[in-house]
C-alpha cells in the first residue's frame, strides 16, 4: 500500500484538514472570496497601525496617519498628505 505523501503550506497543519479548507475555499462564491480578502486587509491594516501607535506613544494621531502612509504607501504620499493636513489646519 502507498501512502499519499501531500505536503501541506503550513508545517503546523494537518493534510486533512488543509484539504478540506482548501475545498471550502474553491467551493465558496466569488463575493465570499472578495469578502474574505477584504476582512484579511482590513485586518492586517488595523494591526499595522496599532503596532505603529504603539511603538510610537508620543506621537499625534496627524503623526500616526502620516507614519502609517509612509511604511505602506511611500513617503511621497506621506509629505502630500502632511501638506494637505497643514493646509486644513
Amino acid at each position: 500500500m502507498v501512502k499519499d505523501h501531500y505536503k501541506t503550506q503550513s508545517r503546523d497543519t494537518r493534510p486533512e484538514m488543509e484539504k478540506v479548507y482548501i475545498n471550502l475555499i474553491r467551493k465558496a462564491s466569488a463575493g465570499e472570496k472578495l469578502a474574505q480578502v477584504r476582512s484579511l486587509s482590513r485586518t492586517t491594516l488595523q494591526l499595522s497601525r496599532r503596532a505603529i501607535k504603539r511603538a510610537n506613544r508620543e506621537l499625534t494621531e496627524d503623526e500616526i496617519d502620516l507614519l502609517f502612509v509612509s511604511h505602506h504607501y511611500g513617503e511621497k504620499l506621506a509629505r502630500g498628505l502632511k501638506r494637505y493636513i497643514d493646509k486644513k489646519k
